[in-house]
Order: structure tokens, then C-alpha cells, then sequence
């Protein structure tokens, strides 16, 4: 459709742009200086709002982005004036994670701003003067949205005015209605709920102390839009392509409002709050999504949960087939069962969200700290090379002893960032969509959230795997040399020992192949740090360290900054990419591989779980859908977390790196998200074209 291709090339042209907002809130927060902290952000955050620059692209349906850049003369005066105010003011609001989460979507759609308004009123009746400032600041930013918009609204109507297309100005006159009515009212209309949910989460994604994109998730839209859609299919006042053609365009402004690189989308599919399969028009449609639009964004999790009709899993394996990095395909009853064990009532546990990649996070009621910190596991193990041990079972235990003090110290330096946060940071806005943060008072930034976990992902389990298991061979089992020997030959870099890394590539088994002597140390250590993270409890209520096993982007850092290991890899190659094989070690097919990645208990991994599979695009037959779907299933019966597809030829990729403009749009999975490969790394192009591609 010539209007999406107009919107997809927008997208290429990288507008994010937030320093109008920053330099118009930091121009108020200045004058303001005497006020109370809360009074001053909430002045700020209106006057910046107000003023902000409406941006309404040809042919956009839904609207609310930042893709307007300050004119010369505001540009100078925020780099030389208000920026470094902004930069100083963010260092000083700490460190940690935001945005990794979906909000109340439902609250926004039912009630309106003004609903939540009103919510706020009837709590400012009898409360503290704490919790009234506190409250009295969440009012003024939800009015600030408001006004935000309005403007859109005039801005829409003003343009309708001035077009001389019949059919462009019908449309932003229905822009102009729709955005003087929602958010700040309840939605009626699924075109209204479509809009309503997109301009909420442009608004929360322009945050005055973070200067840094923010990632937030649009939850289940197949849950919270059905009633719109189906209310307006019966009244006949909406089709079944134009529904499509507005989610087309939520995806599309997905990825204007977050930059590649990083992750944004939603989920389908699943069971919902009373534990009925979710499975419907719109599930369908969001999906869908992913091939009209063919873009890194909307990062689509389809929840698989046994009893779901088999259509939908063939809708997403399809895309998959024709080279789609989307849909990841989740375990609903495995996210439930982790979710629950970690306290999560059963109704909860329903509603949740991959909070980027594969972290698991309650919709509605979440300040969840995700990958805080990457634990580099091969580095810890290298780190204890240095000396002799009298068997094999004594390095693991000192091992173990290490990594058990690597995770409580960090464990204690996530919470200092966390006290820092809570001294020096707010989110009112925020706040209004997260549950308790109203019914407690308290903003989400001091612990007014009902979830407050963090989660710390452990990189490169594979690597450590296949290293502790050639130790236990070359030192312990077959004696060939000593440890402090093959310490010395890693530094080194294998130089001059090319023979015995041969053998340690060719001879000595892998995690992913199946052979249960290997695989079991991967259910050994990650028994080990689920156990090891459970002794720990946060700041707040709801404060539990939740483990993950995915790595974003870590495994590319990680692998530059770590020397040779044991296991055959070269000093600076990326670690293993997830949860999966190392790249290149699948010797027995991809149901080996499956096999082997689900021997150990993910459930309590919902911090994230990330399986990579690749498959050649030119092995594909007219039995390709049977066979990845036989594979796919085996991985979720077996209570496989989360699996990831890549159906691309390598010669397609060496392609790409020789003529990148021709390609901008290939898009690949990497370790839990998917990004352009030609905006990757050397060393990461390296790496996805290393891994072993399967036949389907």
C-alpha cells in the first residue's frame, strides 16, 4: 500500500528527536527553581507539553512523535545552556532501568484522563501532605497530556484546512475529533482506543530525567482493543482492512518513537485474567502486522499455550518462513507457572508482557529492573585459572563461591541505585498507570509499584558449560596438561596450540547435541544461581532477584573483552547468544539442540529465556511449515521458554555486508531482540553468520 511505504521510508530516516521537549522542560524547570521538587517537575513537564511541536506526517492515521528538531538559534541556546542543566540533573536522578514494562492500558481506555483525574480527586480528600504533593503532580502532568493533545488536534485541523486532497482532509479532520476526545476521555471507538493507547505511551516516552529512549511495551492488544473492534464491526462503522491498516500504523509509529537497536512491541495470543485462551480476529491482525509494515518494530511475542487453535501458530510460523524475525514464540504455561512461583496470583499471572526482549513483567503493576546487572560467566571462570585444585568438583565449589559473591554484590549495588532513584527521581505521570502507585500515594520511582524485582541476566552459560566440561576432560579426566597450563595457552590465545584447540572444537563434546554427560552442568548451574537469587529481597515489597539467561547485546561486549577460553573460542569472539548452543555447535541437528536447551527448569528464568534457531532460507519446501512446527512444539512440551527463528541464507547476509543499502531493511535476531544487520557490528555480522543454520 503506497501509504505504508510512505510511512516505512520515514522510518529510515532515523527522525528521533527529543531535545525540543528537553530544552522547553528545562527552560521552565530553571525559572521555577524555588518551587518544591514536585511542584517544579510538574510546572515543567506541563509548560513543556504546551508547547512542544505537533508532528503530523502525510498519510499518518494515528499521531503523537518527536521528529521536529529545534530551530538553530533554540538548538545553540539548549547545547550551551540548558543541556548540560539536563545532563547534570539526569547523573544526579541515578542509574537503573526504566520503561521495561506495559502500563494499565485498560484504565487509560476505560476512564480517560479525566477519569484517573477524577481517582485522584477523591484520594486528595484525605491524605498526608506528602502523598497531596505527590498527587497534586500527577494531576498536572495528566493535564499536560491533555493539552499535548489538543494541539495535536488544532494542529490536525489546521492542516485539514490547508490540503486541497478531499480525502487527506477528511482524515485529519477525524484526527482532529478523535485527539480533542481521547485520551483525555474514555475511547468508544476502536480507532479511538487505537490512538489513545499510542499517544499515552508517546507522552511516557518523554522523560525529563532520562535522556535516553524509553522502551515501553503496548501490552495485549488482542485482550484490550477486542471490544472496540468487534462493538464497531456490528455497528458497521469499521472493516476488517482498515483495522488493520490503523495497527499497521501503530506498528509503523512504534518504531519512530523508539530507535533501532533496542526493542518495542506487544504480545497475542495466551490465556487471559480468568484463564480463557485468547485467540481471536486480532490476534490474527497483530500479527499481521509484522509482514504488512516489515520493519525491527513491533517486536511480536505470540504466547503458545496448549489448547490454542493451530492456526494461529501456522500464521506465525509462516512469517517466520518467509525470513521475519517475528514472531518469538513464548510458553504461556511456563511464564505462568515462573510468575507464580515467584508470588504472582494465578490472575496476574495471565497478564504479562516481554518487557523488551524475553524479560517477563506483570502488565499494569510493574518497576521491574531488567538485565541488572550482565553477569559475564566464562570471565569468573577464567578468573580462577590461576591456580591448581585437587579434583574437579573443588574448582566448581569455587566457582560457585565466586559467582555466590559476584551476585550479592551486585545484588547490593542495584539497591543503592535503587535508593539513590528514590531520593533523587520521579514519574508522576508514570505513576498514574501503574498499580499501586495511587491507591499508596507513593510515586513509582520510591516503591509505589506492586512488582519490584530485579532481574540479572547471566551471559555466555553456554560458553561456560562447554569450557567446565573441556577442563574436566583435558585436566582432570585425561590429565594432558595442567590448569595453570591451559591458562597460559588462553592468554595466548591458542598461538602455537592451534592442535589443541582442534581437539577442543572436534573432539570434546558441546552443550546442544543432546549427550546428557554435558548438558547436565547447564541444570546444574542454573539450579545453583536460582537458588542462590532467591535468598535476596529488595528495598520494597514485591522486591525479589528474578535470574535471566538472555543477553541483548552483552554477548558481543562481553566476547570483545574477554580473552580465549576453554572451550575453543578466540579471544574477542562474541559469547554464546543465549540460552542455546554456542554459535556453530549444533553437530546433531536442530532437535538435538532443543533437546539440550530444555534438560534444565526454565520456569524460574522469567528474568528471560532466549533459544536462537537458524534456518536456510533455501532449504525451504513445501514441508518447511510441518517440520519448524514439529520443532517448535517439541521445545514448548518440553517446557522451552521462549524460542526465536532467523530463516536466512548466509550468502544473503555476506550481501549485505558488501552492498548495506541495498539490505536496510533485513532485519535478524540477535540474543532476545532483533535489529537491522547492516546497523550491527563487524563483529556481530560475524557472529549471526557463524550460527549454525539448520535445514527446515
Amino acid at each position: 500500500m503506497k501509504r505504508i511505504e510512505l510511512l516505512r521510508k520515514r522510518v529510515f530516516e532515523n527522525l528521533h528527536f527529543s531535545d525540543e521537549f528537553h530544552y522547553l522542560f528545562y527552560k521552565s524547570y530553571e525559572q521555577h527553581a524555588g518551587l518544591p521538587e514536585e511542584e517544579r517537575y510538574a510546572e515543567a513537564f506541563y509548560f513543556a507539553f504546551s508547547n512542544l511541536t505537533p508532528s503530523i506526517a502525510e498519510g499518518e492515521l494515528i499521531v503523537g512523535k518527536r521528529d521536529i528538531p529545534l530551530c538553530a538559534d533554540k538548538q545553540q541556546e539548549w547545547e550551551d545552556i540548558y543541556k548540560p542543566i539536563a545532563e547534570s540533573r539526569s547523573q544526579q536522578a541515578g542509574d537503573g532501568q526504566d520503561s521495561h514494562m506495559a502500563i494499565d492500558y485498560m484504565l487509560v481506555l476505560s476512564k480517560g484522563i479525566l477519569g484517573i483525574i477524577e481517582m485522584i480527586d477523591e484520594y486528595l480528600l484525605d491524605c498526608s501532605e506528602e502523598k497531596a504533593s505527590f498527587y497534586k503532580s500527577c494531576k498536572r502532568c495528566l493535564q499536560a497530556v491533555i493539552k499535548h493533545s489538543e494541539n495535536y488536534a488544532d494542529a490536525a485541523l489546521k492542516m485539514s484546512l490547508a490540503t486541497t486532497d478531499p480525502t487527506r482532509r477528511n482524515e485529519l479532520e477525524k484526527i482532529a475529533e478523535i485527539c480533542k476526545k481521547v485520551p483525555a476521555n474514555p475511547a468508544e471507538s476502536f480507532y479511538e482506543a487505537v490512538q489513545s493507547v499510542h499517544f499515552i505511551t508517546h507522552c511516557l516516552s518523554l522523560n525529563p530525567f532520562r535522556l535516553c529512549a524509553q522502551q515501553f511495551q503496548l501490552g495485549h492488544p488482542d485482550r484490550y482493543l477486542l471490544k472496540f473492534y468487534k462493538k464497531d464491526m456490528q455497528k458497521g462503522t469499521l472493516t476488517k482492512d482498515y483495522a488493520q491498516l490503523l495497527l499497521d500504523c501503530l506498528g509503523i509509529q512504534i518504531n519512530m518513537r523508539v530507535p533501532s537497536g533496542l526493542s518495542s512491541g506487544y504480545m497475542v495470543g495466551g490465556r487471559d485474567e480468568q484463564g480463557e485462551i485468547v485467540a481471536n480476529e486480532l490476534t490474527e491482525m497483530c500479527i499481521q502486522v509484522i509482514d504488512d509494515i516489515r520493519l525491527v518494530y513491533p517486536a511480536v511475542g505470540f504466547c503458545y499455550t496448549d489448547g490454542i487453535p493451530e492456526k494461529y501458530l501456522d500464521k506465525a510460523i509462516a512469517l517466520l518462513l518467509k525470513g521475519y524475525s517475528h514472531p518469538a514464540i513464548f510458553n504461556d504455561d511456563v511464564i505462568t507457572k515462573g510468575l507464580m512461583h515467584y508470588g504472582v496470583p494465578e490472575e496476574q499471572a495471565h497478564n504479562y508482557i516481554h518487557s523488551t526482549c524475553v524479560e517477563i513483567t506483570p502488565v499494569s503493576s510493574s518497576n521491574v529492573w531488567v538485565a541488572s546487572p550482565y553477569t559475564n560467566m566464562p570471565l569468573l571462570l577464567l578468573e580462577l585459572m590461576n591456580k591448581e585444585y585437587s579434583s574437579f568438583e573443588a574448582l566448581i565449589n569455587t566457582y560457585f563461591e565466586k559467582l555466590d559473591a559476584h551476585i550479592k554484590f551486585n545484588f547490593e549495588r542495584e539497591n543503592h541505585n535503587r535508593s539513590v532513584r528514590a531520593q533523587n527521581s520521579i514519574n508522576p505521570l508514570l505513576s498514574c498507570f501503574v498499580n499501586d502507585c495511587l491507591e499508596k500515594g507513593v510515586d513509582i520511582e520510591r516503591g509505589g509499584a506492586k512488582y519490584n524485582w530485579i532481574m540479572p541476566s547471566f551471559v555466555g552459560m553456554a560458553n561456560l558449560v562447554d569450557s567446565l566440561y573441556a577442563i574436566k576432560t583435558l585436566v582432570f579426566d585425561e590429565k594432558k596438561l595442567s590448569l595453570c597450563e591451559f591458562k597460559t595457552i588462553l592468554e595466548n590465545n591458542f598461538e602455537g596450540n592451534e592442535p589443541l584447540r582442534f581437539y577442543i572444537l572436534n573432539h570434546i563434546s558441546k552443550y546442544g547435541n543432546d549427550i546428557n554427560d554435558i548438558d547436565q552442568y547447564f541444570g546444574f548451574v542454573s539450579e545453583h544461581i536460582a537458588k542462590e537469587c532467591e535468598k535476596y529481597t529488595g528495598l520494597y515489597s514485591n522486591a525479589n532477584l528474578i535470574p535471566s539467561v538472555f543477553c541483548w547485546i552483552m554477548h558481543e561486549q562481553f566476547g570483545r573483552e574477554t580473552s580465549a577460553t576453554p572451550d575453543g573460542r578466540k579471544a574477542g569472539f562474541p559469547l554464546g547468544d543465549g540460552s542455546g548452543p554456542c554459535q556453530g555447535r549444533e553437530a546433531n541437528g536442530p532437535t538435538a539442540s532443543v533437546l539440550s536447551s530444555t534438560k534444565w527448569d526454565h520456569s524460574k528464568f522469567i528474568g528471560g529465556v532466549a533459544v536462537n534457531l537458524k534456518f536456510s532460507k533455501a532449504s525451504l519446501g513445501r514441508n518447511s511449515l510441518d517440520t519448524m512446527k514439529f520443532i517448535i512444539k517439541t521445545y514448548l512440551k518440553r517446557s522451552g521458554f521462549e524460542a526465536q527463528i532467523n530463516v536466512v541464507d548466509n550468502e544473503t547476509l555476506k550481501k549485505a555486508q558488501k552492498n548495506p543499502e541495498d539490505y536496510r531493511d533485513l532485519v535478524v535476531r540477535i540474543g532476545g531482540y532483533s535489529d537491522y544487520f547492516v546497523r550491527l557490528s563487524p563483529e556481530m555480522q560475524a557472529e549471526i553468520i557463524m550460527r549454525t543454520t539448520h535445514n527446515a
